[in-house]
């Protein structure tokens, strides 16, 4: 993976449409993060053909900044992480459980990435997330501590502690879900640091695994200032920034690529809907 080239901050910036300021300090993360977030989808379009998609600077530029497309949580926070050390920020790479929807948080292994940002002149780091692609991800990143609850852009996040057998603390992300009224986990991770050979490892498995989620079936979602939209095999599901739930089913893949095209700003490749299909070499 080559990292030799410096950061194009002004493409960059342009993709997500920040004007503005260039300091690493927590309003500029805040307003960059929630710019990214509404501005590249979410999708596994690689996957889908199990290919796993290039993690190199020039081809995530190429694809997230420069292309109609999106990607999932390794190409997305690896994007994130080099614009945020463009900008003076430190960042350690995490990898973190998925937990919505398991029996136990020790239950799946660790196949998502998060990240740690450290800001000049404050007491904690910063966990940052770009690239989780779920209702409860975060919209702006919240400082490292236990107990307190967060209110970044509209939605409601706390970190808290699970007790485990390791030597670090095991903190879990944790969404407020308005429907029920309560709190849920998202994901558990630690704060050992990663390295980009480790993601390139987890990566090649959940883009060509044959039983990674992402090989299944299409998963694409865009967010809007008023509205999370989430296409999950062919289940569309809008969801408004009031709780209020909307679904429907997507019928031929005419209307799939439509959809793709104009709710969620993505150019769909040919062939690029087909599940379990190998890609090209």
């Amino acid at each position: 993976m080559s990292d030799s080239k410096p950061f194009d901050l002004d493409a960059y910036f342009r993709r997500i449409g920040w004007e503005g300021e260039r300091r690493a300090d927590p309003a500029t993360l805040r307003g960059v993060h929630l710019a990214h977030m509404r501005a590249i989808p979410f999708e596994n379009l690689d996957a889908l053909r199990r290919t796993a998609p290039s993690l190199d600077p020039a081809d995530l530029m190429a694809k997230l900044v420069h292309s109609r497309r999106g990607g999932y949580c390794y190409e997305h926070n690896s994007l994130f992480a080099r614009a945020l050390r463009a900008l003076g920020f430190r960042v350690t790479l995490l990898t973190a459980r998925v937990v919505v929807g398991a029996d136990g948080i020790t239950s799946r292994p660790r196949t998502h990435m998060a990240l740690l940002v450290d800001v000049p002149g404050e007491p904690r780091p910063y966990l940052a997330d770009v690239g989780f692609g779920a209702i409860g991800a975060l919209l702006e990143p919240v400082p490292l501590v236990a107990g307190v609850e967060f209110d970044d852009a509209g939605r409601r996040h706390r970190l808290v502690h699970a007790p485990h057998d390791g030597p670090l603390d095991l903190w879990v992300l944790e969404a407020h879900d308005r429907q029920k009224g309560d709190w849920a986990a998202q994901y558990a991770f630690t704060v050992e640091p990663f390295e980009r050979p480790d993601f390139d490892v987890v990566n090649w498995y959940v883009g060509t695994h044959p039983r990674s989620p992402f090989t299944q079936r299409l998963y694409a979602q865009h967010l809007g200032a008023d509205r999370h939209l989430l296409l999950d095999g062919r289940l569309l599901t809008e969801t408004r920034t009031d709780g209020t739930v909307t679904e429907r089913e997507v019928t031929g893949e005419a209307e799939v690529r439509r959809l793709l095209d104009e709710e969620f700003g993505i150019s769909a490749p040919d062939h690029a809907l087909t599940a379990g299909a190998p890609g090209p070499p």
